[in-house]
């Protein structure tokens, strides 16, 4: 099963944060250095990843001070409508300050909610080998319904990724992905889930072997490949209701086109193609979980990866 675990920052990028955003009410980021102790394997991928390193460089690209002028903003490390996509932010003081670009709950969701469950593997002193099957399968379902997106949540994982490399997140608005759009900023229409996240920042450390980053088959990435089509598709029907802007609604059809394209050899996605929703895509994962796709999308899947 696909891995998406945690990630962690160096006390060198976490020292280096500066700034002030606004408290933002609900689930917070706890930050991924919570992350670390526990996932020291995924850890040492992150930390080779661009996610990673972009703490230190995204603020100086060439095109960020003409787009966060569009945008009515200074300092990207003080702009909340760059932190939605660019970095993890975290509470001080009543504040949310960045801590490190792109990390373990800009995938996994906003962990002040379910890190506690998470941890909990019995009682104070029980280890994770420890832990009854029981008491796994409990906390598992406490920690999906208080906000954790677990690794094998397939479609909710590349839904993550989707809202930001397409340019779709739902908290970017339409008058603000125009102005990017206009100065400079891309709109990945070509992203797709396997390819990314296949190459540097795959971290799949799972049993029996937690020592080994395992690659994926490819059944397994047929069947990633359709559940981030269906991603992609949700995610550009939502997104292209933002705004009018011609370059905009272009990618986000070009997104849609191709996901269409690809999910119509698939009978499982006839419901989410009629109606495109998260809940459809969910359900088109569970119904191809154990099947074997490469028959059908196996000649499109990627063989070089990001």
């Amino acid at each position: 099963m696909f891995r998406f675990a945690a990630f962690a920052v160096s006390a060198i990028i976490f020292a280096a944060a500066q700034v002030a955003l606004p408290a933002i009410a609900g689930p917070a980021n706890v930050g991924p250095e919570k992350c670390e102790k526990c996932h020291r394997d995924e850890t040492k991928v992150w930390e080779g990843t661009a996610h990673a390193k972009s703490f230190k460089t995204i603020h100086k690209h060439k095109t960020g001070k003409e787009i966060l002028k569009a945008v009515g903003e200074k300092r990207m490390k003080r702009s909340e409508i760059c932190a939605t996509c660019h970095y993890t932010t975290v509470e001080d003081g009543g504040k949310s300050k960045p801590v490190a670009g792109p990390s373990c709950e800009s995938c996994h969701g906003k962990a002040s909610e379910w890190i506690a469950i998470h941890n909990d593997y019995g009682g104070a002193g029980v280890k994770r080998e420890q832990e009854s099957a029981e008491h796994k399968a409990a906390r598992i379902q406490k920690a999906k319904a208080a906000g954790m997106i677990r690794p094998e949540m397939l479609y909710d994982v590349a839904a993550n990724c989707m809202s930001c490399h397409g340019l779709a997140n739902e908290n970017l608005s339409g008058e603000h992905a125009s102005a990017m759009l206009d100065n400079g900023h891309p709109l990945n229409t070509n992203y797709e889930i396997v390819e990314y996240s296949q190459g540097t920042v795959r971290h799949r450390f799972y049993p029996p072997d937690v020592t080994v980053n395992k690659e994926m088959t490819k059944a397994e990435m047929a069947r990633f490949y359709v559940i981030g089509q269906a991603a992609a598709l949700v995610s550009a029907t939502e997104a292209i209701k933002k705004t009018q802007h011609a370059k905009y609604v272009e990618g986000q059809n070009k997104r849609i086109a191709k996901a269409k394209s690809v999910l119509s050899k698939v009978p499982e996605a006839s419901a989410l193609l009629a109606a495109p929703s998260a809940d459809a895509g969910r359900a088109l994962a569970d119904a191809i979980a154990d099947k074997d796709l490469t028959a059908i999308v196996g000649g499109e899947l990627p063989t070089k990866f990001k």
